[in-house]
């Protein structure tokens, strides 16, 4: 069996890294209703900051922020906000996700695909930070 080193580098590169690398997520999930990305690459982006973390520090640094409850919670949660959006639209009197029914006073149509990106990007990136516990771990 290979002894796994711990390796100074990695670990101050990766802490200074994932800063940077989560507001690009956050920056990439905010412009996604105006400019290119948007949810689902802002949520892979974030989602790989986290596995940066697992895989300089160990899953047990992830476990701490995200236990199997937190990432089904944030996994619903972000399916809940997306389609509530849309329930909401129905209950005004239009289409599925017709944004612009949304009683918002300012660009309701951009808010509402803001909101549709925030949905997705949460649900994406705990999706995948749970796929890589799920692969990495054998119970």
């Amino acid at each position: 069996m290979i002894k796994k080193q711990e390796s100074i580098i990695i670990k101050t590169l990766s802490r200074l890294l994932v800063p940077f690398i989560q507001l690009f997520g956050l920056y990439v999930i905010m412009h996604g209703h105006s400019s290119p990305g948007g949810g689902f690459q802002g949520g892979v982006i974030l989602g790989a900051s986290f596995i940066l973390i697992a895989i300089s520090y160990g899953m047990d640094e992830v476990t701490q922020r995200f236990s199997l409850k937190t990432l089904t919670i944030m996994t619903s949660a972000g399916v809940f906000i997306y389609g509530g959006i849309g329930f909401i639209c129905l209950l005004l009197g239009g289409n599925f996700l017709d944004y612009g029914m949304l009683p918002i006073s300012y660009e309701p149509r951009g808010m509402g695909m803001l909101g549709i990106e925030i949905g997705v990007g949460i649900t994406v990136m705990a999706v995948m930070v749970s796929i890589f516990k799920d692969l990495i771990t054998f119970e």
